[in-house]
């Protein structure tokens, strides 16, 4: 078991209509919600964050700007065609927060990070 909670963020629709909406050059088949939420990113974070819905929710009032412009730049990397409100407010309509607190690591081989040495 490893000292870290994650969070996940589920796509709520209003994500979806500024997907396929932002970028007017893009040809690619509308975004469903289905879609989009079938493959999320797990954000690791200490697990005192995480030991009540409040420590969550403090958390998240400190660091929503990094998960939302972290979601946005993996679809768009180009501010100009991300929403100018970014606010907690929005971010609660575009997002549903899940966190995890119990996380085994089964894997047999140290954890590496792509940049840097082994964790």
């Amino acid at each position: 078991m490893i000292d870290r909670a994650a969070i996940i963020l589920r796509y709520r629709q209003p994500v979806v209509d500024w997907i396929n909406e932002a970028d007017p050059l893009d040809q690619d088949p509308e975004m469903t919600l289905d879609h989009v939420n079938e493959e999320r990113t797990v954000y690791l974070v200490e697990d005192k964050y995480a030991d009540s819905p409040d420590d969550v929710e403090r958390w998240l009032k400190r660091n929503f700007k990094t998960l939302f412009e972290a979601e946005l730049m993996g679809w768009y990397t180009d501010p100009s065609l991300w929403p100018k409100q970014r606010s907690l407010k929005v971010f609660k309509e575009w997002f549903d927060v899940e966190c995890h607190t119990v996380i085994f690591d089964l894997g047999k081989y140290a954890i590496h990070d792509d940049e840097h040495d082994a964790i």
